[in-house]
């Protein structure tokens, strides 16, 4: 979606958490070899229908300005997504004694928690109103 964005400051923004992104998979990395578990990947049909949205709607757009809002949705959209599923890994490393495990996801939850709020901020200030 990036390649599609008009703003540049979005842009940036989700090049920036494309790149923290990475961060978030060595942490997940980080937590399975805590478990003494091997790391394996698996599909998520939720985010993968959050991302088949966006590219339905991104086609559908032709107007710069209300792609850009879109992309911010569909963005959130990821965001709350993750938000959620941190939270509770989060609370299951604690219900399971393992604060040093929910230490290092709460890095990345704040870290989620951070990308949203600059989203709104976004939206709220420019790209809504420009669309």
């Amino acid at each position: 979606m990036i390649e599609k964005v008009g703003d540049d400051q979005l842009r940036r923004d989700l090049t920036a958490h494309m790149e923290e992104t990475r961060q978030h998979v060595s942490r997940l990395e980080r937590v399975f070899e805590m478990h003494g578990q091997n790391v394996r990947g698996a599909d998520c049909p939720a985010i993968d229908g959050i991302i088949e949205e966006a590219h339905t709607v991104s086609g559908e757009i032709e107007d710069k300005r209300v792609l850009d809002a879109a992309i911010i949705a569909n963005a959130q959209a990821v965001e709350h997504y993750e938000i959620t599923r941190y939270g509770t890994l989060i609370a299951w490393a604690r219900e399971l004694g393992r604060q040093d495990c929910a230490a290092v996801l709460e890095d990345t939850l704040e870290e989620e928690k951070a990308a949203d709020r600059k989203l709104t901020l976004l939206a709220e200030s420019r790209v809504n109103l420009s669309a």
